[in-house]
């Protein structure tokens, strides 16, 4: 028994030096521990840098050594040596800091710091060679997360030996006490070989000019990658107090996917990619950055110091391991033209609280009174403001349509040749006679309508191309277009949803029973709009005025699922409707967005599955909201009924920034007014048009705006020469623009790209009863 007990302990003892070099993580961290500095006694597990988590894995602890910034905007680095002299591989990262002390921090991955002392100045730099960021870190944002599998890889022949943690101390108030700060993050890493390495992209403007007092200047950058594939993960957004929003795209086929958007003073940490991107070779990578001149006296450029610019995005990707790059970048506009079609959203900043943008770069309590206000009042600004040009929408008073003889106008669309589509009820009226109780329609003695119901019109000059839908419909209500211009259309006294080509005189697909209203899978009850996927071609159908529910069903007219309920007493919770009327499909947010009339309000749920994601509700709205209109990019348009009586809200159209919600502009006729707006449609030029089913009219809207772009020039990539927007040794900032005219070197001296994104203060300052089938509790709403 005892010769089995030795040579068990023998064998365990084997297998212990033969793994990972057969080393006991211990021992192998011995070297290291000799050498540690002595920190301060306050950094609590300063102790004890190296901590073994079994075989292969081992936490890493880097702290400031006990640091008391003596003034605002310190920038401190120190530096840390990999323990171990074979490859390893960071796999996670804790971070240790609070927003009173620390701005931001950065970690970066070189093979020799700029400095051996405990601790040093940034403004003597980062890393004497390459540095790559790993991990940032700002203002209690949420930590960086890397997927299962992937990997920063260090250590061994390839990956950096130290690790070099820079912290910005913005207000140093908190340190009157004096005491130490040991701010830094802790790194788990394994020996264990991760199939996919984990690298950073950055993409950055050298060159913007931002003339004072500018409302908008755009800054692109863009590049053609030639690599193998990569995936994206995170993405870290970076400019100065200028900087109102920043975008990542990638650009393949003329299609635009969105990585991320982000206001660039809320906090610089990486946040995840929402939806999983790829990049693939011949793809391009296209970044905006928008800013503001505003409130400057004299003009900005890029630089290192506050009253300086900087136009920053970074991508965290993944690659498999025998194609992995460790990190690119990308300085140049590649294709200045494409700009011309970046999504809407790029253009719109991103709200921020005054609370927020006081501590956007740090400087809060020792900031001078006069940038204090400045910084204020931009945090008052109006959230809807749009930053692309002076953006407005007016009504288009030389557009002869409004002269057109029509019936009640119910619905509207543009199609794919942008040419716009009128369905109106010639003829018929939908009126207090037209249906009885149980919504059967009460008037099939006139028969169908005798005119065309459905009218193209040019949109320039009103002319009609073409016209359909005679002798087909009873009382048209909602219109769509798919992507082959087809048209899908509702017809409340047949109850029915029709699908008809631009050329045929017969329908494609009717979905319901004629006449007959229902509320099971076969039948509709009055419904009121269609919405048409235009990735799956899913079809999407709101019924209705007498149900309350959103029916999907697949592209040949097969039944798939519902959702909605009645709204009940008291306040309206999310999936409840009072007539949903209008539907816009938002093909950018895989989501579809509800008119919910009579609750007032915009519900917006998850394409495939129905889960309800976010509810739109303004006081403006009044009490109903008749239709809404998406514009790829981020728009969303909108228009209200009239008030009741004794409530002040004016019936109008609306504009607003789907991600937030916001109202970015009103908007009323010069000619006639508004009585019953019944459905709404943009271009994304921001042509809009609306119908009114009172009026029998329709009005043509478009925006006023100076065209006044101040866009990065093409020739960014010929200024850094050598690097024409892929990745290879990091750029010394401080030696580049040294050597250019109208450019600070201070503040870059410490910099290499891959740590641009510091900043440092010079001076420390800084409305009928048209339709009433389903009347609802008093006061009853109106019809349409």
């Amino acid at each position: 028994m005892a010769g089995l007990v030795n040579n068990l302990l023998i064998l365990f003892l084997v297998f212990q030096n033969i793994c990972l070099g057969f080393r006991s993580p211990l021992s192998v961290f011995k070297r290291y521990k000799d050498t540690t500095r002595s920190l301060s006694s306050e950094c609590l597990g300063s102790d004890r840098p190296v901590i073994s988590l079994g075989l292969s894995d081992f936490a890493l602890d880097i702290r400031m050594p006990g640091v008391t910034p003596k003034q605002s905007d310190t920038y401190l680095c120190m530096s840390v040596p990999l323990p171990v002299d074979d490859e390893a591989y960071v796999v996670d990262f804790k971070p240790h800091a609070s927003m009173d002390t620390v701005h931001h921090m950065l970690l970066f991955g070189c093979n020799e710091p700029s400095s051996t002392e405990s601790y040093w100045d940034c403004d003597e730099g980062t890393c004497k060679d390459k540095s790559n960021i790993l991990y940032a870190w700002a203002r209690n944002a949420p930590p960086t997360r890397l997927p299962k599998g992937v990997g920063f890889r260090v250590g061994g022949e390839t990956g950096g030996r130290f690790f070099v943690l820079q912290v910005h101390y913005g207000d140093i108030s908190a340190f009157r006490d004096k005491h130490k700060d040991c701010s830094g993050v802790t790194l788990h890493l394994t020996h264990q070989k991760q199939p996919l390495i984990a690298g950073m992209y950055l993409m950055m403007s050298v060159n913007t000019v931002i003339p004072p007092g500018e409302k908008a200047v755009d800054a692109d950058i863009a590049c053609h990658y030639k690599r193998f594939p990569m995936h994206l993960f995170a993405y870290r957004v970076h400019t100065h107090r200028l900087g109102k929003v920043v975008s990542g795209y990638r650009v393949r086929n003329g299609q635009w996917t969105l990585i991320g958007r982000q206001s660039p003073q809320l906090p610089q940490a990486f946040y995840p990619v929402e939806h999983p991107v790829d990049v693939s070779y011949d793809d391009i990578l296209a970044a905006r950055c928008v800013f503001s001149g505003e409130g400057r006296t004299t003009e900005t450029h890029i630089g290192g110091t506050a009253n300086d610019e900087m136009c920053n995005f970074y991508i965290m990707y993944y690659m498999e391991a025998k194609h992995a790059v460790s990190y690119m970048t990308c300085t140049q506009n590649a294709n200045p033209e494409m700009f011309r079609n970046i999504p809407q959203e790029a253009n719109i900043p991103i709200p921020v609280n005054s609370d927020m943008l006081k501590m956007t770069h740090g400087h809060h309590e020792e900031m001078k009174d006069t940038d204090k206000s400045s910084l204020l009042q931009q945090a008052k600004k109006e959230e809807e403001e749009i930053l692309d040009q002076d953006f407005h929408i007016e009504e288009a008073v030389e557009w002869p349509g409004l002269d057109l003889k029509l019936g009640q106008v119910s619905g509207l669309a543009l199609d794919p040749e942008n040419n716009l589509v009128i369905f109106h009820r010639g003829d018929h009226v939908w009126d207090e006679n037209s249906f009885d109780s149980k919504f059967v329609y009460q008037q099939r003695g006139l028969g169908p309508i005798e005119q065309n119901t459905i009218l193209v019109l040019n949109p320039s000059n009103a002319k009609l191309l073409h016209a359909l839908g005679k002798s087909l419909f009873y009382l048209p209500h909602g219109l769509s277009i798919d992507k082959n211009g087809n048209y899908w259309v509702t017809d409340v006294a047949l109850h029915q949803v029709f699908k008809l080509g631009a050329g045929d005189k017969e329908p494609l697909l009717i979905l319901g029973v004629a006449l007959q209203p229902g509320s099971d899978k076969n039948h509709f009850c009055q419904p009121t709009d269609v919405a048409v996927d235009p990735v799956t071609g899913s079809v999407y159908v709101s019924d209705g005025y007498c149900n309350s529910r959103i029916i999907q069903f697949s592209p040949n007219g097969l039944y798939v699922m519902q959702w909605g309920e009645e709204t009940s007493s008291g306040k309206a919770r999310p999936g409840q409707f009072h007539i949903p009327h209008s539907l816009a499909l938002i093909p950018d947010f895989r989501q579809l967005c509800v008119a919910d009339r009579e609750n007032g309000r915009i519900q917006c749920f998850r394409l495939e599955t129905g889960e309800f994601m976010r509810e739109i509700k303004h006081k403006s709205f009044g009490r109903e909201l008749f239709a809404i209109s998406y514009v790829p990019g981020g728009l969303l348009f909108a228009v209200n009924g009239k008030p009741y009586p004794g409530q002040a809200e004016p019936v109008q159209g609306f504009v607003m920034n789907f991600s937030t919600g916001e109202i970015i502009d009103t908007f009323i006729p010069l000619r006639k007014s508004f009585e019953m707006p019944h459905d709404v449609v943009a271009s994304a030029d921001k042509t809009v048009f609306v119908g009114d089913v009172h009026a029998r009219t329709v009005w043509k809207f478009a925006s006023t705006e100076t065209d006044g772009e101040h866009k990065l020039d093409s020739s960014s990539g010929r200024i850094l020469g050598r690097l024409r927007g892929k990745g290879g040794g990091g750029l010394n900032l401080g030696n580049f623009f040294a050597s250019h005219k109208g450019y600070s070197r201070k503040g870059f001296d410490r910099l290499s790209t891959e740590g641009s994104d510091q900043e440092k203060d010079e001076d420390d300052g800084t409305d009928s009863e048209e339709e009433c089938s389903a009347p609802p509790p008093p006061p009853a709403p109106s019809s349409s």
